[in-house]
């Protein structure tokens, strides 16, 4: 067999490129991670200041960092885009979900279902009709835009949103819509980006009713074993917890797609039922889950602003700002009106959640899908939603509080929340509840005897200023007080309902009526 001589040249490169990465490569690629990382945490402080969503900072790093910026790194795999921001959202919705508060959205569910549904469906056909007879785009393209763009986004939904005091009402419709809406919006761009046409309309929304049936069922039952898990089993260190509950949230999304259900609905409704199951150690878990959300965030929205092309946006502006004012002032009101109307919305609500349908980075990881799935047109389609989602983001994010105030929905601060951690005691069928009373409960000035805790519950200990002492009947409670307070296991409940109504209504709240049910 004879041999081809290989020039030494070519072998020393083909030796460079066939080099495995070293330690020396890994230490700069977590340099360059965690500079990128505490660029975006200080970006933090422009975005909350400025009162703009966190996203078009993070979209902005991706920029700089791609190929028409600073960075000159070339990124166009948007198969792994899809992955890494499905993954991003998995944490995000059970970030949200974990946050959001089942007596703030159990009277707005009604309103929100229908939202997310018929809502989406509204939206869908009024902007598909704008993309193509105003833009020109074929029907299937126009058909993906708009279901690419009638997700509001629940990362966008719940930083901007939960910094403005809103009423319960609005905050929970628009918090659950967020919730619910990216399941069938997921199914619907899936399905008109398959190859071949979309054929029985009613068939597609059968398979979505399906879909969304077993997510929620399976998003359901994984989110109450969960929690009955949680409570009933004493894990070794507290910092457990937190892991065990994002884990228990990523298989309610394994276990709903895998059952062909909706594993985004799956993972949300988990995530809720678990957030509003008094689990032990609570407050750690959700500063656990607010980092990871975090971390989510920043990862899937700079990658989303590596996978752009700056230079090619310039033809697709004007078709992106006419299809965006279509979605926002036709689709997204007509959809309001439609689906609140016959809750009796008032229309000072209804303006404002028709104003903070915010769209983020969902949708600019849903217009991958036509990507991966060789659409035509689809690097189109994305470069339409980038700029749709960035230019009217600017305009929605700062002028939501403006708004709010303007049609009087602005409310006064209430009484702030006690921050309650329950730690089980196992062996003495207990627990030891850890309160801390924020700047502005009305526990205040409250007498120990006077927060009247159940029988088998005691304030043990307080902690004032870093000084630890046993309390008597008369000390009276300040703000900024650390109670540890001892509960046997039949009244634990009772206990913290006691605790949260206290510091809502103060010594008087049994009287109020206010008995401190829920979270």
């Amino acid at each position: 067999m004879s041999h081809v001589p290989v020039h030494p040249r070519a072998r020393s490169v083909r030796q460079e490129r066939e080099r495995p990465l070293t330690v020396h490569h890994l230490n700069q690629l977590l340099l360059v991670c965690s500079l990128v990382l505490l660029v975006a945490v200080a970006a933090v402080r422009i975005s909350s200041r400025s009162g703009l969503p966190s996203l078009l900072v993070y979209l902005g790093i991706g920029v700089l960092m791609g190929q028409d910026g600073i960075g000159d790194i070339h990124f166009d795999n948007a198969e792994l885009t899809q992955v890494i921001g499905y993954a991003a959202l998995v944490v995000i919705l059970a970030e949200g979900g974990l946050g959001t508060k089942w007596k703030e959205i159990r009277p707005a569910l009604p309103a929100a279902s229908l939202l997310a549904l018929a809502g989406v469906a509204v939206s869908v056909g009024v902007t598909a009709a704008g993309a193509h007879y105003l833009v020109g785009l074929e029907w299937r393209q126009a058909l993906i835009v708009g279901a690419v763009v009638s997700s509001t986004d629940a990362a966008a939904v719940f930083s901007v949103l939960r910094k403005i005091p809103l009423p319960s009402r609005v905050m929970g419709t628009l918090e659950a819509e967020s919730g619910f809406n990216d399941a069938p919006v997921v199914i619907l761009v899936v399905s008109f980006s398959a190859m071949g046409p979309v054929e029985h309309w009613y068939v597609l929304l059968g398979e979505i009713a399906l879909e969304l049936a077993i997510g929620a069922a399976v998003g359901l039952a994984v989110g109450w074993l969960g929690s009955w898990g949680l409570r009933h089993v004493a894990l070794p260190a507290s910092g457990l917890y937190p892991i065990a509950v994002m884990a228990i949230a990523v298989t309610a999304y394994a276990a709903g797609a895998m059952a062909h259900g909706s594993g985004f609905l799956a993972v949300y409704l988990a995530s809720m039922v678990m957030g509003n199951a008094k689990l032990p150690h609570w407050p750690a878990t959700r500063g656990f889950a607010d980092g990871l959300g975090w971390i989510a965030q920043i990862g899937m929205f700079v990658l989303l602003g590596l996978l752009v092309t700056p230079h090619e946006l310039a033809d697709d502006v004007w078709p992106a700002l006419v299809i965006g004012l279509v979605l926002t002032m036709v689709a997204r009101p007509l959809s309001v009106v439609l689906c609140l109307t016959p809750f009796r919305v008032p229309w000072q609500e209804q303006t404002l959640m028709s104003w903070a349908g915010l769209r983020g980075a969902v949708p600019i990881i849903l217009a991958t899908i036509p990507m991966v799935e060789g659409v035509e047109a689809s690097r189109r389609i994305f470069n339409i939603v980038f700029i749709l989602v960035v230019a009217y983001t600017l305009i929605q994010g700062p002028t939501l509080p403006w708004l709010a105030r303007k049609l009087h929905l602005g409310e006064d601060a209430e009484a702030a929340d006690l921050g309650i951690e329950s730690a089980p005691l196992e062996r003495l069928r207990g627990h030891l509840l850890s309160v801390t009373i924020p700047e502005n409960s009305k526990m205040h000035g409250v007498e120990v005897h006077e927060l009247r805790l159940p029988a088998g519950a005691a304030v043990t200990l307080v902690v004032r200023e870093g000084t630890s002492f046993v309390p008597l009947p008369t000390t009276v409670l300040r703000r900024g007080d650390e109670l540890l307070v001892v509960a046997t296991d039949p009244v634990r409940d009772a206990a913290e309902r006691r605790l949260r109504a206290v510091g809502r209504g103060g010594k008087l709240a049994g009287w109020l009526g206010m008995n401190g049910h829920g979270r």
